[in-house]
């Protein structure tokens, strides 16, 4: 097991032993139980905005994992289609929202007016897109977001048509990496010189999220959300590639002990069969979210199959685990409870002496051990299946 991973804040472990002190282990488990739900219902607001034409809606469509034409995805076109800010929940995360913002600088949104008008407060962070030279509206609107403290970046779109243009330009002398580097010069260049100082641009294709710069703007938005913003972030990216896989399995690994831990505290309370349903309860939820955010349960598989041309039998016969595929209720899980004892003895002693907390828990090691080796050994089961499924749909071998 790996000691690196964060387990509990010193806040959350001074709260719990508090409670603990004081005899109340009811009011410590409740710590924990807020700890989570903050992270699990921590709202997310995205703003996407930029001038008419710029690619907003596509975007929008891209960080929600669905195509232009799906029912509920942002409407596209050549003209400018937003009249309002428009929100747009994730389809799996329903606190995650991302905003279409109408294009500053047209006729209903001016732009000395602009952030007033959509509402600024609401956002967590503006993404300023252009298909261009970013220009004196996109500047005007970057300077006034950092004068009230809000982070914004820049993406500069369409750079896969810039690249195709290029190549049948210079057929002889074409460069990818070069030409990317005076694009991304270019654009840095006109911020300069605009009064951005630092500007962070990222280069996309909206229709290739997955290429160019993706990776480099959500690590740094990674970096730079709040702690409790950060998770919802990463776990609702869209499953596009393999490097995206391996970090929501870095995400959910990190909140298993939070979970083994509130589990041990409730079995620390003497109410007969609490414990066993707590567990149970626990365990069937994120279960459910893992598959879930892993694009493994039937409706992504379908969509997927449908993206790559694909038959979804195709992606279903790469996938090893018996419990991916089977309905994840109470039956399944109490029946799964009944084996994991042996696993959980496994853990607590390495546990008891790397959470401070579990030291007051005694009674709950078992509950602990349980728990965590039963999640993280369907979390490693999942994430390979994931890895082998999306291996399948881009047809490399496995």
């Amino acid at each position: 097991m790996d000691s690196s991973f964060e387990i509990i804040s010193e806040e959350e472990v001074q709260a719990i032993n508090s409670a603990l002190e004081d005899g109340d282990l009811c009011k410590a488990t409740e710590k924990l139980n807020e700890s989570l739900k903050e992270i699990e219902n921590a709202p997310l607001n995205i703003a996407i905005s930029g001038e008419s034409g710029s690619g907003k809606s596509t975007l929008v469509n891209a960080l929600r994992g669905m195509d232009d034409e799906e029912e509920g995805s942002a409407r596209t076109g050549v003209v400018e289609t937003t009249k309002k800010p428009m929100p747009y929940p994730h389809p799996l995360y329903p606190n995650v929202t991302i905003w279409d913002l109408p294009g500053i600088g047209t006729p209903n949104f001016a732009a000395d007016r602009y952030l007033e008008s959509v509402e600024f407060s609401r956002y967590d962070f503006f993404i300023i897109l252009s298909s261009e030279r970013f220009k004196e509206n996109d500047i005007h609107l970057a300077k006034e977001i950092q004068a009230m403290n809000k982070k914004f970046y820049f993406v500069r779109s369409k750079v896969d048509s810039d690249l195709l243009a290029s190549q049948k330009r210079r057929k002889k002398t074409y460069n990818e990496e070069n030409i990317l580097n005076e694009i991304r010069q270019n654009c840095i260049q006109s911020l300069h010189d605009g009064g951005i100082s630092e500007p962070k641009v990222f280069l996309l294709s909206c229709l290739e999220l997955e290429m160019y710069d993706f990776y480099n703007m959500y690590n740094t938005l990674e970096m730079e959300l709040p702690k409790h913003k950060r998770h919802i972030f990463l776990i609702s990216l869209p499953n596009i590639s393999l490097p995206v896989l391996e970090k929501k399995r870095q995400v959910f690994k990190k909140d298993i002990w939070k979970l083994a831990t509130l589990s041990c505290a409730v079995a620390t309370v003497p109410i007969p069969g609490l414990s066993v349903a707590c567990d149970i309860g626990i365990l069937v939820k994120a279960m459910v979210n893992y598959r879930k955010s892993f694009g493994l349960d039937e409706q992504s598989l379908e969509k997927l199959a449908d993206k790559f041309g694909k038959d979804v039998s195709e992606l279903k016969s790469v996938i090893k685990s018996p419990l991916v595929v089977q309905e994840i209720n109470k039956e399944l899980v109490a029946t799964l409870l009944t084996r994991g004892a042996a696993g959980a003895l496994m853990v607590v002693e390495y546990a008891a002496s790397n959470i401070p907390v579990l030291g007051s828990m005694a009674a709950g090691g078992i509950s602990f051990g349980t728990t965590y080796w039963m999640l993280n050994g369907f979390l490693k089961e999942i994430a390979e299946d994931a890895v082998r499924v999306l291996t399948k749909a881009l047809d490399s071998p496995v």
